[in-house]
C-alpha cells in the first residue's frame, strides 16, 4: 500500500469520525390536533372575534372581544362561567385583548390582568371574575395608554404592556408607576427598539422580553437589562409569506424549553423559534378544518405543554398536543 493511498484512507476515516461527532441540530417541535371548541355567537361557549387566551390552574380564560366579555373553560372546552366587568369604575368591558393570568407568591389565588383596548387601562380581576382595580388612563404619559393590547407579568409582579397606538412598550412596577419604556411615545419607527403598533409581549425564562412588533411584521428581543438583542426578520419591515417572514406578527408566547411561539396573523399559521431567534418549525394554513386557521391571533400553554390557539376568523379555540 503506497503512502499516498494510506493518506487518503486516513483522511476518509477522519472525515467520517468528524461527521459523527458533529452536534445534532435542535429537534424541530411538532404538534398534533386534539380538539376544537366554539362557533360564532353570543351564547355561553360561543365567540365573536376572540382575541386573547391564558391558562392558569386548569382554567382557560378567553377574551371574547366582540362580545366584550371573558369566558372561562376547563381544559376540555366545557364553559364554566363568563364575566363582562360591569362596575362603577368604567362600565361594561370594552374590547378585552391579550390577557395574562398570574398568582401572587404568598397566595394560591389566580389574578387576571386584562388590557381593555376601548378603555385605555388594565383591569385586574380575581380568579372568579371579581373586579379588583384598574391601572392607567388615556394618554401618552408615564403609566398612561392608548389602546393597550398585550401584557406580561414578571416574577416580582412587574407588568409589561404593549401600548398599541403609543407605539411603545411600558414596564410598570406595582405601586411606583413606570420604570422603563421601549419605543418613542406617539411615534412609530423601524429601527431596533422602535415599534409600529406593538400588540403583545412575553418573557423568556431568563427575564428577556420578546415583543410582537405587529405592523413592522417582526418580533424583537430585549435582554434582562433592557438592551436590544435581535430582530426577526432582521432586514425588513415589509410583510412576507416565506418561512422567516410575517404578515402581522400579532402574538408571542413563551413555550416549553423557552421556545418562542408567534401567531402569524395573515399567513394563517403558527411559527416556532428558539430563544436565540432561529426558526424551528411552523404549521397551519388557511381554512376551517382541523389544524387550519383563519387569522390565528393568540396562543397559550397549559401545565402539560399542550398548545391552545385562538382561531380568530373561525371563532374557535384549537388544541394541539406535542408529538413525542
Amino acid at each position: 500500500m503506497t503512502s499516498s493511498f494510506r493518506a487518503l484512507i486516513l483522511l476518509a476515516v477522519v472525515a467520517l469520525l468528524g461527521a459523527g461527532c458533529q452536534p445534532s441540530a435542535p429537534e424541530a417541535p411538532s404538534y398534533q390536533f386534539v380538539q376544537a371548541w366554539g362557533t360564532q355567537g353570543d351564547a355561553p361557549g360561543e365567540f365573536f372575534h376572540p382575541v386573547g387566551i391564558t391558562i392558569a390552574r386548569g382554567r382557560v380564560y378567553v377574551s371574547d372581544t366582540g362580545n366584550n366579555r371573558i369566558q372561562v373553560f376547563d381544559t376540555t372546552g366545557t364553559v364554566l362561567r363568563s364575566f363582562d366587568a360591569s362596575n362603577i369604575l368604567s362600565g361594561p368591558m370594552q374590547r378585552p385583548m391579550h390577557l395574562e393570568a398570574t398568582a401572587h407568591e404568598k397566595s394560591p389565588v389566580t389574578h387576571l390582568v386584562v388590557p381593555e383596548y376601548g378603555h385605555d387601562h388594565l383591569h385586574l380581576f380575581g380568579r372568579k371574575g371579581g373586579s379588583q382595580s384598574t391601572i392607567g388612563s388615556t394618554g401618552s404619559g408615564s403609566g398612561q395608554f392608548d389602546a393597550p393590547a398585550g401584557v406580561a407579568i414578571g416574577t416580582a409582579g412587574q407588568v409589561y404592556v404593549a401600548d398599541f397606538y403609543n407605539h411603545r412598550v411600558q414596564l410598570l412596577q406595582p405601586g411606583t408607576g413606570q420604570v422603563r419604556q421601549w419605543g418613542t411615545s406617539d411615534t412609530s419607527g423601524s429601527a431596533p427598539g422602535q415599534f409600529t403598533y406593538p400588540t403583545d409581549v412575553t418573557l423568556l425564562p431568563d427575564g428577556s422580553l420578546v415583543v410582537a412588533d405587529a405592523y413592522n411584521h417582526r418580533i424583537q428581543r430585549f435582554g434582562p437589562e433592557g438592551n436590544h438583542q435581535w430582530t426577526v426578520p432582521p432586514n425588513t419591515t415589509q410583510p412576507g409569506s416565506t418561512k422567516t417572514r410575517f404578515n402581522v406578527a400579532t402574538a408571542v408566547e413563551t413555550g416549553p424549553q423557552g421556545r418562542i411561539f408567534v401567531a402569524d396573523y395573515y399567513n394563517h399559521r403558527i411559527k416556532i423559534f428558539s430563544a436565540e431567534g432561529k426558526r424551528l418549525a411552523m404549521f397551519g394554513e388557511q381554512g376551517s378544518g382541523e389544524g387550519q386557521f383563519v387569522r390565528p391571533i393568540d396562543v397559550a400553554f397549559d401545565a402539560s405543554g399542550t398548545l391552545y390557539v385562538v382561531d380568530f376568523g373561525n371563532n374557535r379555540i384549537q388544541v394541539f398536543a406535542p408529538e413525542s
